[in-house]
């Protein structure tokens, strides 16, 4: 951060220099910093991923709702245009969605993932020969 004339003064009664900051942020749990732009990793339940939905999402001046597309998948990258850090162009927050998948501790749990296995023709290494 340059703060002109904020310096020492030259010798010989010059005027002021510029003081110069450097400033170092240190690492949260939440948010990486690159540049203004702010990165979240998200947490969602696979419902969530498939069916879309509005989710809260912390930022950095408190939480706000955003809208999960339908399909949406692990690493897909969304964008909340000017939540980044302050400043005369404000920078935005990523938010990159994870997919948690619950485990099957409970014999309710275990038959519902059953039933979708069943359901489903997916087959998420298809592509992969």
């Amino acid at each position: 951060i340059r703060l002109a004339g904020q310096g020492e003064a030259s010798p010989g009664s010059g005027r002021a220099g510029d003081l110069y900051l450097e400033v170092q942020i240190r690492p949260h749990r939440l948010f990486e910093v690159e540049g203004r732009d702010v990165t979240l990793t998200l947490p969602i339940a696979p419902w969530e991923a498939a069916l879309g939905g509005s989710v809260q999402v912390p930022t950095l001046a408190g939480k706000v709702d955003m809208r999960i597309p339908p399909g949406a998948q692990s690493g897909q990258k969304l964008r909340l245009r000017g939540r980044g850090l302050p400043g005369s162009a404000p920078g935005d927050q990523y938010v990159v969605l994870k997919i948690v998948t619950p485990p099957a501790q409970s014999p309710e749990v275990r038959s519902a993932y059953e039933e979708l296995q069943k359901a489903s023709a997916f087959d998420p290494r298809a592509g992969m020969e």
